[in-house]
C-alpha cells in the first residue's frame, strides 16, 4: 500500500449495490444511518470532482433499484448492470473497464452486502493492483458479526478502513481551499446528526444579539415604565 495520501486527484469511489431489496438483510447498521452515510459518500464524490462509479444488478431484480435517495444526488451516472456475476464486480467487463477509464489508483469502495460484493470487489481490486480503501459506515452486512468479520479479511489483505466524513474532510484539507468549503459544510450539517445540531447552535448564537439588540431610538432601559409627560 503507497503512503501517499487520498486526494481528489488519485481515487475514485466505487459504489456497490446500494439495492432497495438489501434494506430487509443486512442487520449490522441502522437503515436510516446507512442511507445517510450512503448519501453522504455520495455526495463528497460530487462537491469534490471525484469520478463515481456506480453498480447494481438489474431494476427488475430479485433486490430491485438503487436507493432512490441515492439515484436523487448522483443525477444522470450511469449504472454499471451485473447479472452473471454477484461476488466480484471486476468480472463484469463494463465495470472493469469504469474503473480503467476513471485513470485512478486508490478506489473507495462501499456496498452491500459485506461479506459478499464489497470483500469480493476489494480482493479483486488488490489482485490488480489498486489501492483499495473501504468506507465501513457505507457498508453493512448481515449480521455485525459478519460485518466485522470482512472487515477485518480486508485489512489482512491490505484493505484500508475509513468513513465516510474522513474522506470528506481529507479531500477538503483546509478552509483555505474556499471552492468546496460550503459544499463541505453542507455535508456536515446535513448528514453528521452531531455536527449539524452543532451548526445550528452556533447559528442560533449568532442570530441572538441581532434579535435582542435594541431598537433605534430606544433609550430606556429594560424594566422601566414609561409614564406620558
Amino acid at each position: 500500500m503507497s503512503s501517499s495520501a487520498l486526494t481528489t486527484e488519485n481515487s475514485a469511489v466505487v459504489m456497490i449495490d446500494h439495492a432497495v431489496g438489501f434494506g430487509n438483510v443486512f442487520r449490522s447498521h441502522d437503515l436510516s444511518l446507512h442511507v445517510n452515510n450512503t448519501v453522504g459518500l455520495a455526495r463528497t464524490a460530487g462537491v469534490f470532482g471525484i469520478p463515481l462509479v456506480l453498480t447494481n444488478g438489474a431494476d427488475t431484480g430479485p433486490y430491485g433499484p438503487l436507493f432512490s435517495e441515492l439515484r436523487a444526488v448522483t443525477g444522470g451516472a450511469p449504472v454499471i448492470v451485473r447479472e452473471a456475476n454477484f461476488i466480484d464486480a471486476f468480472q463484469t467487463p463494463q465495470f472493469a473497464a469504469a474503473i480503467e477509464s476513471a485513470g485512478r489508483r486508490k478506489l473507495v469502495m462501499s456496498g452491500l452486502l459485506t461479506e459478499g460484493c464489497v470483500l469480493g470487489t476489494s480482493l479483486a481490486g488488490l489482485e490488480r493492483g489498486y489501492e483499495v480503501y473501504v468506507a465501513v459506515d457505507a457498508t453493512a452486512g448481515e449480521t455485525l458479526e459478519t460485518h466485522q468479520v470482512a472487515v477485518q479479511r480486508m485489512v489482512q489483505a491490505g484493505v484500508v478502513p475509513v468513513t465516510w466524513l474522513s474522506l470528506a474532510s481529507q479531500y477538503q484539507g483546509s478552509y483555505t481551499n474556499h471552492q468546496t468549503v460550503p459544499g463541505f459544510l453542507g455535508l456536515m450539517a446535513q448528514h453528521s446528526p452531531a455536527l449539524g445540531m452543532l451548526f445550528q447552535g452556533q447559528a442560533a448564537r449568532q442570530a441572538a444579539p441581532a434579535a435582542s439588540s435594541p431598537q433605534t431610538g430606544n433609550t430606556e432601559p429594560a424594566g422601566s415604565v414609561h409614564r406620558n409627560p
